[in-house]
């Protein structure tokens, strides 16, 4: 476990994740469309969808003889198949029963590939565990750019001849893509081949060591995801956290293929802490749930608060708090006043005017100490724009203009040769330097603006 997700799991309370009964459950999660389990680390997640999939197993071998199940073979699933592998030997899951098919291959079906999907099933799952023979299905590694759609279609009728999938385990990708069906896929696209987007193909290289990576792929749609009768989804990491968003709270779209899990009566999605971080339960707990306040939940709220509403800080009143979910901390301290005046005060420590030390200076409630001193210390600055309009306000603040368009008058209304100017950057107000007066006797110079390029004092 990073240091990262320990952090997180230890600020983070537990029962805005781990809920103590259905109606704490169903206030939590109020804005989320699909079944979600917030699990306090990725370790956690991947064990508790093993015991999922080990059920899933054990209860469609007892209804029909078998289990048919859909296998991806990200990142984030090769955890679970670990914690699979480690039920297995524990005798709490026998595959004897079980028929997998593979739901992306990366190219034109390349099983025998070592950069492939399946020899990644294979080193992870298959060679661990004792399967029937038979019972691992993948895309025909005889495909090409002529017999492909008929080979598609081939796979689907095997499913079909299986009695269709049982369960499907998938992740969750960075582009909120599900198997190899990438933004722009619709929810009812089918087995097919499919063109990698450049995001895509740099995630495949790395993850399966690929120098040069595909440009294609052969993925199950999104229909066939949908069809089958259960889902499990895992994310993990901080770089699942908005597309796991989108694919829960967003409205379903294709540019999040991932949201039409929202079709599916019997989804469930498995999320560390990191992944689940933009959930509202997480990032704005307060709109879901009465909050065990903390300074810095308190401060996160009232930032929030004044952004929604345009407002300062310090302008904010109990109207504002009320009708966005914060009138407890109205009562609790009595006034929106009393709020604002602490949260104000708290930001105000964070600013320090003296970053390399001030000796017999108070620093108690300032985030750098008075002593040692001097200090060295470090500045970031923004990327400096030169083609910036000099009179747009940026981060960079006031700056130098190389040159001005005429209608521009500088603060002593003095223009023409030699004429230098400065725009404010706040106000936009034009500043006259002048640091170059014209000699006698020297041929005029055009301005700046007229020459149609930059000059700096």
């Amino acid at each position: 476990m990073s240091n990262t997700t320990f952090r997180r799991h230890e600020q983070v309370p537990a029962h805005l994740y781990r809920p103590e009964n259905e109606y704490d459950l169903a206030a939590l999660t109020r804005f989320e469309k699909v079944y979600t389990k917030v699990m306090a680390t990725a370790d956690d997640g991947a064990r508790d969808a093993a015991e999922d999939i080990a059920h899933a197993i054990r209860r469609n071998v007892a209804d029909k003889g078998r289990c048919v199940i859909g296998l991806g073979a990200g990142k984030c699933v090769l955890k679970v198949y670990d914690e699979l592998v480690k039920l297995y030997f524990a005798d709490k899951v026998n595959f004897a029963d079980v028929v997998f098919f593979n739901i992306g291959e990366l190219g034109l079906g390349e099983p025998n590939d070592t950069g492939s999907t399946m020899s990644r099933l294979r080193n992870h799952l298959f060679n661990k565990i004792e399967v029937s023979e038979g019972a691992v299905h993948t895309f025909s590694s005889e495909a090409n750019q002529e017999n492909v759609h008929k080979l598609c279609k081939a796979y689907e009728s095997e499913i079909a001849e299986q009695g269709g999938l049982d369960l499907v385990i998938c992740e969750l990708t960075r582009t909120a893509s599900l198997a190899f069906n990438e933004p722009g896929a619709t929810a009812s696209s089918k087995c097919r081949l499919v063109l990698l987007s450049g995001e895509t193909r740099h995630r495949v290289s790395e993850s399966f060591q690929r120098e040069t990576p595909p440009a294609t792929a052969v993925t199950l749609g999104i229909g066939n995801l949908l069809a089958a009768r259960h889902v499990i989804c895992v994310a993990w990491g901080v770089d699942s956290a908005v597309p796991l968003y989108d694919a829960i709270e967003g409205r379903m779209d294709e540019h999040a293929p991932a949201s039409y899990l929202q079709m599916h009566d019997s989804v469930k999605i498995i999320a560390d802490l990191e992944a689940a971080s933009r959930l509202t339960r997480i990032r704005y707990p307060w709109r879901v749930t009465n909050c065990r306040w903390t300074d810095k939940l308190i401060r996160r709220a009232i930032v929030w608060l004044s952004d929604l509403t345009g407002k300062p800080i310090l302008k904010l009143t109990d109207v504002d708090y009320n009708d966005h979910g914060l009138g407890d901390l109205v009562a609790q301290y009595e006034s929106a006043y009393n709020v604002n005046i602490k949260i104000f005060n708290d930001l105000q420590h964070t600013i320090t005017g003296w970053p390399g030390g001030k000796p017999d200076a108070d620093d108690s409630n300032r985030p750098e100490t008075a002593l040692p001193y001097p200090k060295r210390v470090l500045a970031f600055s923004p990327h400096p724009d030169d083609g910036r309009n000099p009179a747009t306000p940026g981060p960079a603040g006031p700056r130098r203009a190389r040159c001005l368009p005429d209608q521009w008058r500088c603060r002593c209304r003095r223009r023409g040769p030699g004429a230098h100017h400065d725009a404010g950057g706040q106000d936009g107000a034009a500043l006259c330097h002048h640091r170059r007066e014209q000699r006698a006797g020297e041929p005029e110079q055009p301005h700046p603006a007229r020459q149609g390029r930059a000059r700096r004092p």
